[in-house]
């Protein structure tokens, strides 16, 4: 009996390595699609305590909104790029940067084709709405970017050519967005970018 149960406990500790192994070994199929960084570029220094990164965008899940189908989610690129572009420098403070998500939604719509050997098409449009906001004691001062993009394509297009022209949609989304904020920052938010002694007239 102890011999069999010792086979039994063999056999049962064999699975359970061949079943890791097959997780791990390297014919494992990998992600079509990497999450967007944005850290080969250098970070933007504020002069504040801290940054936070807040989303006060729900997405619906329901059609016409789309943007939990895409392989590349705006709202999480969002905040890797608040991480990776907004750096706090001044720890001896008491201003704070918020950086706040408003919208990163998209929209599907169908066009339908007035000719007949033309094809429905579907119609995508992507939106990120941001807020940058520096509190400093009982004063704020803010700069708002909205990047947007449209996409076009034929209502037969396969699910693995949607999911590569939504991720170039969203690509392309984030270099607008990337060079919008960086300007918006340096134009509206000078005084709180470290060693940036522009001074911006209007």
């Amino acid at each position: 009996m102890n011999i069999f149960c010792k086979m039994v406990g063999v056999a049962a500790a064999a699975l359970v390595l061949n079943a890791c192994s097959s997780m791990n070994n390297n014919t494992a199929v990998p992600e079509r699609y990497s999450d967007l960084h944005f850290d080969n570029k250098a970070p933007i220094p504020l002069t504040v305590k801290t940054v936070e990164v807040k989303s006060e965008f729900t997405p619906s899940f329901t059609r016409p909104h789309v943007e939990h189908l895409l392989p590349t989610s705006i709202e999480k690129t969002a905040k890797t790029w608040a991480k990776e572009r907004l750096e706090a420098t001044d720890f001896s403070s008491n201003r704070t940067a918020e950086f706040i998500i408003k919208d990163a939604s998209v929209i599907e719509t169908e066009e339908k084709s007035t000719q007949i050997l033309t094809k429905d098409r579907l119609k995508y449009h992507a939106t990120l709405r941001v807020m940058l906001r520096i509190l400093d004691n009982k004063t704020s001062a803010s700069t708002n970017v909205e990047a947007w993009r449209d996409l076009t394509m034929s209502v037969d297009t396969s699910i693995e050519d949607k999911e590569q022209h939504w991720n170039d949609m969203v690509i392309n989304l984030f270099q607008a967005f990337d060079s919008s904020m960086e300007k918006n920052i340096h134009q509206s938010l000078n005084m709180y970018v470290k060693d940036d002694n522009s001074i911006t007239t209007y």
